[in-house]
């Protein structure tokens, strides 16, 4: 199963890169949250394989929603993270698919098709990227770190927008980054290139693989609060381990 999501982030991909910087239909599912023809194309190549080769797994789907059986099988499918970077032509954007087994993510792959990386991660066998092992950085402290962090949709409309959080780690970390895909952001975390990162209202198909990614790299993930990480909760702090409680403490200061 580890090599057929890889063809499923590989053929997706396919579909992405192929349209890229073509005029394409881009909709509004709400004021800044987009889908474009592409999204649906790579998840349409995504579920016809899965349907094809595992008929009685689930899926949940970022634009088609859940198909729900009984098997213990759950893929879990965002066919194209950075769908904003992609309609303005930004070549910052992935597939991101994970396996879950009985409410265990045990596969994660994440598929840049610009730069052609590959970030591989199965349950206790470690992350690899292009088939070369990968580790999370060696940043003792949150003053040396470089951060990255993303917004949600209704930052124009809603208080609880991640501008705080943003505020604080700026005056605290040597610099913070924004890349408009969550997913990548995970990878680059598990691959060293950034230390940590956090955000708020995010859904399960950009945290599945990403996470589990960055926790076989050596990282760690949590809550804002330190505690254990859901996919399902919306929110996600993962880092190297070894920033992870001054990332945590900054955190908190919202909720204090």
């Amino acid at each position: 199963m580890l090599e057929f999501a890889i063809r499923l982030a590989q053929e997706a991909g396919k579909v992405l890169r192929d349209n890229f910087g073509r005029k394409i239909t881009i909709s509004n599912k709400g004021e800044i949250d987009l889908v474009t023809e592409a999204d649906l194309a790579a998840e349409k190549v995504i579920k016809d394989l899965i349907s094809s080769h595992y008929p009685k797994h689930q899926i949940l789907a970022e634009e088609s929603g859940a198909f729900e059986t009984s098997s213990e099988y759950r893929w879990i499918i965002d066919p194209l993270d950075g769908t904003t970077n992609y309609a303005h032509g930004l070549p910052i954007f992935c597939v991101s698919i994970a396996l879950e087994r009985a409410g265990e993510m045990i596969i994660g792959v994440i598929y840049d098709p610009i730069r052609d990386e590959m970030f591989v991660a199965e349950r206790g066998s470690g992350a690899t990227l292009n088939n070369r092992s990968i580790q999370t950085s060696e940043t003792e402290s949150l003053k040396k770190a470089l951060l990255v962090t993303g917004f949600p949709y209704d930052v124009h409309t809603n208080s609880v927008n991640n501008i705080d959080n943003f505020a604080n780690f700026m005056k605290t970390a040597q610099a913070v980054r924004r890349l408009g895909s969550a997913a990548i952001d995970l990878c680059y975390v598990a691959a060293g290139r950034f230390d940590g990162f956090w955000e708020m209202k995010l859904n399960a198909w950009d945290m599945a693989a990403g996470a589990l990614i960055v926790e076989e790299a050596g990282g760690q993930v949590t809550a804002f609060n330190g505690g254990k990480f859901d996919p399902f909760k919306k929110e996600i702090c993962a880092s190297n381990g070894l920033i992870h409680k001054e990332m945590v403490t900054i955190l908190q200061r919202r909720a204090s």
